[in-house]
């Protein structure tokens, strides 16, 4: 399976953050041939084990999606909404959505009052969530019957490849970062690694990355690395908050071990892989932060893949980003061995 086609049956796979089972199984297969152990922990983590004799290094990119669920069911049988994770509900109006009710998933679309029977100052205001609501086609007593107040509401799926080697989907977030590590993995298997390598797809990073940190109590590696992705280049965006979408991002500061980085660039640099850096001055509200703070300390580098229109359901990306970042990985684990703990503090 490669990258693309995982990114394209993972993203359309249910994952919204604390519903995370079917993604969890659908990765653990996906990586089942590239590791020596595959498990899943009680939160959803899938942890992936290459075994190596040397240090032990946990590689973790999130695997749970933003999305709602159900808060009220109307009169008429419309389903209220709150979010799960950082969805901007000005992006909802007119999205189908998908439905996880006792009876299976039932599709909907995201309604609200039209703007001809807004007053003035009412179409001034941007929509909040007490202004849609998810439309379903049923009569209400159908709907209380198959829908319950907490059911989990996600974005529709739709892959959708674009000119230049670009694909918009939701769930690149993080995703994609999956897919990079799923790549590594599969590159791993005609080199040698001497380090002891954990690939983890972590569960619950959009609520405050709990996965990263329970994986990495239980698993205490000597060195972390963290991916997920980044702002990229977009009409009217600050520059200095976006890179552009070609290449991956290596992060400077006070949660990122600065050694780890130097070695990441210069595995970059001795691979032909191009490589941004990007300044987080405090955290990096990543798995990256978790983990590297967890028992006694780990020290983490942080890898992010740029996409335009994050937390929608076209979330854009360019597929020789997510290729060479593989490439990237895979020769910056296979560079890791025993002597780097020396160095490490110096």
């Amino acid at each position: 399976m490669t990258a693309e086609e995982f990114l394209q049956k993972a993203s359309g796979v249910p994952g919204v953050t604390g519903n995370e089972g079917a993604i969890a199984a659908f990765v653990a297969e996906a990586f089942r041939p590239f590791a020596d152990e595959i498990s899943v922990t009680p939160l959803n983590c899938v942890i992936a084990h290459k075994k190596g004799s040397g240090p032990k290094v946990m590689i973790c990119a999130h695997l749970d999606e933003i999305g709602m669920m159900v808060s009220k069911i109307e009169d008429d049988g419309c389903l209220r909404l709150q979010r799960v994770g950082g969805v901007d509900p000005r992006v909802l109006p007119g999205m189908r959505v998908r439905v996880f009710t006792k009876d299976g998933e039932k599709m909907g679309v995201v309604g609200a009052t039209p703007p001809h029977l807004l007053k003035d100052e009412e179409r001034k205001s941007n929509y909040t969530f007490d202004n849609l609501f998810v439309d379903m086609g049923m009569p209400a007593d159908s709907v209380r019957k198959t829908v319950r107040v907490g059911d989990t509401v996600c974005f529709e799926s739709r892959y959708v490849p674009l000119l230049n080697g670009r694909v918009a989907t939701k769930t690149a977030d993080d995703r994609a970062c999956v897919a990079i590590m799923l790549e590594a993995a599969q590159r791993l298997q005609s080199m040698r690694h001497e380090a002891d390598l954990y690939f983890v797809a972590t569960c619950q990073e959009e609520i405050g990355s709990y996965g990263a940190l329970t994986a990495g109590y239980a698993l205490d590696p000597d060195y972390g690395v963290a991916f997920d992705v980044c702002h990229a280049d977009t009409p009217g965006a600050p520059a200095n908050s976006t890179s552009r979408i070609t290449s991956l991002v290596s992060s400077k500061g006070p949660f990122i071990q600065p050694f780890l980085e130097k070695k990441l660039e210069e595995a970059a640099k001795n691979n032909g892989v191009e490589l941004q850096i990007a300044v987080d001055p405090r955290d990096t509200s990543t798995d990256a932060d978790e983990l590297s703070t967890v028992r006694g300390g780990v020290p983490t580098v942080l890898l992010s893949l740029p996409i335009k229109y994050m937390h929608t359901n076209v979330e854009t990306l360019d597929t020789k980003a997510l290729h060479e970042g593989a490439r990237l990985l895979a020769h910056y684990l296979a560079s890791i061995d025993g002597t780097w703990e020396e160095a490490l503090w110096i």
